[in-house]
């Protein structure tokens, strides 16, 4: 089981922070030393896990702070937070997501539910946070995906699945495959413009948390059983302890170098974590950088113009 090196004066802001592989992390995060911002949608929920996680590990330092990254108005909201504390962002963790609701939903914005909650808001999170994480010393924007993600597609034509036939699990996969390239372009970005920053990313594998559940019945009166839910799974699956694995090394590993992919070492699905390849889906010529512009026209964020922190 990795161990998380020391985090002790490290401010981590974690989103999806309440359940799954996001509580882990924060767990794990919070217990190395780092002070974590729980950043969720519901505070109840997040107030929830914060007492579960100081009952399982006393004195650890936890907030929980309001974002619903379906709509950008809270996106802005909490980011204007942090930024009138001052205090830098060590490492920003972009986790929260949201899997293959049946039906074709849409964000406050206008945005299919998935490309918007998955990509857009944690893409106008980091372009916000980004002053307060590069007056860090050492600092790291780690972003979730997931192995679905090498069967996706960006669609430029129509992103937001408004004439084309909507599936599930195809707008999933061009949500992930996005939130990839955003990280590969950040990563590009802070080499060439002389930041610290690393940028690095990760992907769960098969790992049993509500995520499977929750998004299948978005919109549903009565829920469904999935056979990719619960403890017995049609492929193999892992628990949340292994299966957030990647996502604490990506946010947290000294020597991730820029632009470092991590996932599970046996059939992409389970086991211990291991640098891996982007997918072919990931490697067209200037489709990060392309999207990059899209995303930035449709949330209305830029990257700041930011000098590296003085040694």
């Amino acid at each position: 089981m990795y161990t998380v090196p020391d985090q002790s004066g490290r401010l981590i802001v974690v989103t999806g922070a309440n359940s799954g592989t996001g509580k882990e992390a924060t767990r794990r995060l919070a217990s190395a030393g780092a002070h974590v911002v729980m950043a969720v949608r519901t505070i109840e929920k997040g107030e929830a896990a914060r007492a579960e996680i100081l009952d399982q590990s006393p004195g650890s330092s936890l907030e929980v702070r309001h974002i619903d990254l379906s709509e950008l108005a809270t996106v802005h909201a909490f980011a204007d937070s942090l930024l009138a504390d001052g205090r830098p962002v060590d490492t920003l963790v972009n986790n929260a997501g949201v899997m293959a609701p049946p039906k074709r939903m849409e964000t406050r914005d206008g945005f299919e539910l998935q490309f918007g909650s998955n990509f857009l808001g944690p893409f106008a999170l980091t372009n916000l946070l980004l002053p307060l994480v590069l007056e860090s010393e050492h600092p790291r924007v780690t972003t979730m995906t997931s192995g679905v993600a090498n069967a996706g597609r960006i669609h430029f034509d129509d992103l937001q699945y408004v004439d084309r036939r909507y599936v599930p699990m195809l707008a999933y996969a061009q949500s992930k495959l996005a939130n990839m390239l955003a990280a590969q372009h950040l990563a590009r970005v802070s080499d060439e413009r002389g930041w610290n920053l690393i940028s690095t990313f990760a992907h769960p594998g098969f790992t049993r948390t509500n995520l499977q559940s929750a998004g299948a019945n978005l919109g549903r009166e009565t829920p469904r059983r999935s056979l990719l839910a619960g403890d017995r799974t049609i492929v193999p699956s892992q628990g949340v302890e292994q299966g957030t694995e990647p996502l604490l090394f990506a946010a947290t590993y000294p020597h991730a170098p820029q632009g470092a992919y991590y996932g599970p070492n046996r059939l992409g699905l389970v086991g211990p974590t291991k640098r891996i390849d982007l997918p072919r889906s990931a490697r067209g010529v200037d489709l990060a950088a392309s999207l990059w512009t899209v995303a930035e026209s449709l949330t209305g964020t830029r990257l700041p113009d930011a000098a590296p922190r003085a040694a």
